[in-house]
């Protein structure tokens, strides 16, 4: 990783981890939709982030800080990215969305998962940055 530089090489393997636990977190989230917005996400990202936390911590950074070091700081740095991500899409994003695209017919249902979308955009670039200069800092 070169020193001053915003976006390396690692930003495609973070993307390619992305992809296999943003998989497992759809599934799970939208499985478990009856339990409502929160716990649906909550659940669906707290396993998507034990499988990003293994691959992330030595495929993508290759982190030299300790397990129990870098655990605490990847579980800080998810828990940050998830209320930020996910908050913004639900008391930001939802609202407009909402006052936009009811009129157009589309459902409550379909209106919940689009934001949920917005969320994971949001997650997924505050929690990149995070993990590289955070996360998993030597």
């Amino acid at each position: 990783m070169k020193k001053g530089k915003l976006l390396d090489a690692s930003v495609w393997k973070f993307l390619l981890v992305g992809v296999g636990n943003t998989l497992l977190s759809m599934v799970l989230m939208f499985l478990l939709e009856g339990l409502g917005y929160w716990p649906s996400t909550a659940i669906a990202y707290v396993a998507g982030a034990v499988l990003s936390f293994f691959l992330n911590r030595r495929f993508t950074f290759h982190s030299q800080e300790t397990l129990g070091r870098s655990a605490v700081k990847f579980a800080f740095n998810v828990v940050v990215c998830y209320v930020l991500g996910y908050g913004i899409a639900d008391w930001v994003v939802q609202p407009l969305a909402a006052l936009v695209l009811t009129p157009m017919g589309v459902s409550e249902l379909w209106l919940e998962r689009l934001i949920k979308l917005t969320g994971m955009g949001f997650y997924t670039i505050l929690n990149y940055f995070g993990q590289r200069f955070f996360a998993f800092q030597k």
